[in-house]
């Protein structure tokens, strides 16, 4: 995103009004990929390091999954009556979250159903 000129991110591509649940899409990759206190202006933009709940195997899940709705509740306005629930996985190397959503502002069908990937290393995939 920081290659990309202010007027080409404020009309989208060709000119065209962007895409606001895109936009929403890679502003959460953003601040999902982002950990607490990595911002000097904003030390709790972010989520909590992963590290920290890795060797809690009971809660450890359940604190991520509120850690992510704090953050996305918090630093993405554009988004309303969020909940992120932990999707079980066995045999997996990676942890899954549902994360649903409505936008805020819009018509018609505005509500969102994203998965969150943690993947080995502290990566977040998010996709629709």
């Amino acid at each position: 995103m920081a290659g990309r000129a202010l007027l080409s991110r404020i009309a989208g591509k060709d000119g065209a009004p962007p895409d606001e649940v895109e936009a929403v899409v890679a502003h959460l990759r953003v601040l999902l990929n982002t950990r607490r206190g990595d911002s000097v202006t904003a030390p709790d933009f972010g989520v909590m390091d992963f590290a920290d709940v890795v060797h809690e195997v009971q809660g450890g899940a359940q604190q991520l999954a509120r850690s992510i709705r704090g953050t996305i509740v918090q630093y993405e306005p554009r988004l309303k009556n969020v909940a992120v629930r932990y999707v079980l996985d066995e045999g997996a190397l990676s942890l899954r979250f549902e994360v649903t959503a409505q936008l805020a502002q819009g018509r018609g069908a505005n509500m969102l159903r994203l998965a969150a990937t943690v993947r080995a290393g502290g990566r977040v995939d998010v996709s629709r």
